[in-house]
Formats: structure tokens, C-alpha cells, sequence
């Protein structure tokens, strides 16, 4: 059985290594305490309750860079193990971290970024999550790779 609930901060190094093995985009553990405890409520772990192990996790968190905008949360980093995926726990926690956004924080939209070449993952964001792509940012990636910089309204 999976449980879907808000991460603590007992989560974060279980997280970072979902992350590891699964992302090429991979992140320090200060960020993921910033996430933690600046934007408490927006990130979100799959567990296995037999095991007690995550197995997916989203990493969100407001965007207060730019001022002119209207508040609006950002997906950092989602990711499922392999052999837990197909199972809708992305769609899963996504939808949590989406509304937590909104009753937490009034954001109007929800925007994030994903490498041109992940077709998985792009179909997920459009297809299944109702993403759109506002614009494609070039040479987002470190290594080049161009982004669908993709947004929902909530």
C-alpha cells in the first residue's frame, strides 16, 4: 500500500536519493531543506507503508523572484522509482502539491520545466496533468538541452 502525505524533514535525504537515482538534474541537501522549510505543505513523498521507503516525491515551492508576476508555485523536481511508476502516484502528488499551493499560498498557476527530449515525462505534464507549454527556453539544462517551460492554471 502507498501513503501520499506531506514530507518532513525526516524525508529530504530519502528524497535526494529518489533523485539520484532517477534524474540527471540532481540537487545539495541545503536546497531541499530551503524547500522544506520555506514553503512547508507543497512537498509531497510516496511511501511504502510495508517498508516504510520512498518511492516518489515532488519537490514544490513558490515563485517570489519576480514581483510583476502573479503568485504562482513551481515544480522543481518529481520523480517516481521505476518500478513504481504507471501507477499514478506522480498524478497523485502532483495534485496535492497543486492544491496545496493554491489554499495555502493564492497561487494562480502552477509552472515547471522539462528536457524536449523526455517525451514520458511531457506527456504526463500535457496529457494527463493539463500542462501547457508557454515558451522553450534554450539552453536550460546544463548540458544545453533546451525546456518546455510548461504552466497550469489552478
Amino acid at each position: 500500500m502507498i501513503d501520499i502525505r506531506p514530507a518532513t524533514v525526516q524525508d529530504l535525504l530519502s528524497m535526494q536519493s529518489c533523485n539520484l537515482h532517477n534524474l540527471p538534474e540532481n540537487y545539495q541537501m541545503k536546497y531541499y531543506i530551503y524547500h522544506a522549510t520555506s514553503w512547508p505543505g507543497l512537498s509531497w513523498v510516496a511511501e511504502d507503508t510495508r517498508t516504510g521507503r520512498v518511492v516518489g516525491y515532488v519537490l514544490a515551492k513558490m515563485e517570489e523572484d519576480v514581483p510583476t508576476e502573479p503568485p504562482h508555485g513551481h515544480i522543481t523536481s518529481l520523480s517516481v522509482m521505476r518500478t513504481w511508476r504507471r501507477l499514478g502516484l506522480a498524478e497523485k502528488l502532483m495534485s496535492q502539491s497543486q492544491r496545496q499551493m493554491r489554499n495555502l499560498y493564492s497561487a494562480e498557476y502552477c509552472s515547471l520545466h522539462v528536457r524536449k527530449s523526455n517525451r514520458a515525462a511531457l506527456a504526463l505534464y500535457r496529457d494527463t496533468l493539463k500542462f501547457d507549454v508557454h515558451e522553450i527556453e534554450k539552453g536550460y539544462y546544463a548540458d544545453g538541452e533546451d525546456a518546455y517551460a510548461m504552466r497550469k492554471v489552478l
